[in-house]
This record gives C-alpha cells, sequence and structure tokens, in this order.
C-alpha cells in the first residue's frame, strides 16, 4: 500500500522546519517554500492535512518555563503551533490554496474548533486543512496529535518532514557512518529505538496499520515523490 499514489495523507510538520536556517521564530522565505511544496503536492489531486508543531517558537523561550508547571508550559506549547498554523495558512492562501485551521483549543475569534466531520468535508472540498494546539491536552506531544489526527480523518499515510531524507541508525550529521532504512516494521522501530516519534505516536499507528513515511522537508520534489508513489523516503509499515 505504501508504494501507491494516495489519496488522502497527514503531514507531521515540525516547528523546527519553518524556522528555516534560523535559530528561532520563522523564515517567511522558508514557509513560502513548505507552502510551495504543499501546494504541488496537493495539484496532484491529493487531499492534504497537516499538523504543525510548535518547537521554533517555544523551545527558543524554554528556560522561560523552567520551574513551571507542567501543563502551563505545555498550554504555552500549545499556543506556539497556532502561531505557526496561521503563518502557514497564509503562506498557502497566498498560492491560492483555499487552508482552514482547525485548533484544539477554542479561540472562535482567530479559528474553528477541531470537529472531525467538518474537517473531512474541508478535505473533501478541496481544502487544505491545519490542525493546531496538539490534541489539547498537556503531557501529548503533536507526533501524537499528528497520529491521533490521521486516524482520525481516515489518512492513508501519515508522512513526517524532517530535515533528513529517512530514518537513520544515527543521527547522519554527527555519524557519517550511520545507516539509512529505506523500509521498517513498527516492531523494529521499537526494537532498535528509533526516534522517529514517541512511543505513544508509534503504538498508536501500528495499533491501526497506519503506515508511517519519514522524508526530508528540504529537498525539493520529496513530498510530490512520495505521493506519487516514488517516496524519497523512509516507510514504515507492519509486515
Amino acid at each position: 500500500m505504501a508504494t501507491q499514489q494516495k489519496r488522502r495523507v497527514l503531514i507531521k510538520l515540525s516547528g523546527e522546519a519553518l524556522m528555516g536556517d534560523r535559530g528561532y521564530g520563522l523564515d517567511p522565505d522558508f514557509v513560502s517554500e513548505v507552502a510551495s511544496e504543499i501546494r504541488n503536492a496537493h495539484q496532484m489531486g491529493v487531499q492534504i492535512a497537516l499538523v504543525v508543531g510548535g518547537g521554533n517558537i517555544f523551545r527558543g523561550v524554554s528556560s522561560s518555563a523552567v520551574g513551571m508547571q507542567r501543563s502551563r508550559a505545555d498550554q504555552m506549547g500549545m499556543l506556539a503551533t497556532v502561531i505557526n498554523g496561521l503563518a502557514l495558512q497564509s503562506a498557502m492562501e497566498t498560492l491560492g490554496v483555499e487552508t482552514v485551521v482547525q485548533t484544539a483549543l477554542e479561540m472562535p475569534k482567530v479559528t474553528e474548533a477541531f470537529q472531525r466531520d467538518r474537517a473531512v468535508a474541508h478535505l473533501n472540498e478541496n481544502r487544505v486543512v491545519i490542525f493546531v494546539a496538539g490534541t489539547g491536552n498537556p503531557f501529548f506531544t503533536t507526533d501524537t496529535a499528528a497520529a491521533l489526527r490521521a486516524c482520525e480523518i481516515d489518512a492513508e499515510i501519515l508522512l513526517k518532514a524532517t530535515k533528513v531524507d529517512g530514518v537513520y541508525s544515527a543521527d547522519p550529521v554527527k555519524d557519517p557512518a550511520a545507516q539509512r532504512y529505506d523500509r521498517l516494521t513498527f516492531t523494529e522501530v521499537l526494537a532498535k529505538d528509533l526516534k522517529v516519534m514517541d512511543l505513544t505516536a508509534i503504538t498508536l499507528c501500528r495499533e491501526n496499520a497506519l503506515p508511517i513515511g519519514v522524508f526530508s522537508i528540504y529537498e525539493k520534489g520529496a513530498l510530490a515523490a512520495v505521493l506519487g508513489g516514488q517516496p524519497k523516503a523512509t516507510i514504515i509499515e507492519e509486515g
């Protein structure tokens, strides 16, 4: 299944990816490049939803959260994802792609609240849907939110956009001898303790037979290649 063209996918985009070469915040030029990659994939007829992280904003001020109650700190992180989602929405709409942001934290003056049936209706109407604020609960990462939303909207694959072109046995930047994997099973990911996504997200995908594809958001055309069945990615699925 992972090599066939997909009809509906969910992309997990880290906040760090949106800061480009900067050390903090958003890089408008790179956000526009990411939006262009998504637009090109969307023009293939694929229904696209995204979950965005907030690390580019929250981690930059995380020292301020030292000693803070964990739930409050996580709420700050959720708000950071809202900023990123709105920035990406703006970039998408500049390119002529109708885009909706849905948030797990209700803020009606900013965007609409997450509602599964409404999200699917948007996708069926050819809109890109961006999910923000994680699951709306503390102690859950945006990786877990991505797995949850992908299952809820019946996505065919969860794509994780990263800085490298797949999953490696070690950090390829630090270890030139790191082995790249073309395919893995969920069992292998867990047994090798590969840091693809957090344990909750991996388990949720395995239990729902949802494949994961890990690709580089920095490589132009990689997203379209993955969606077209010619993956420049590591594919993770059971069996």
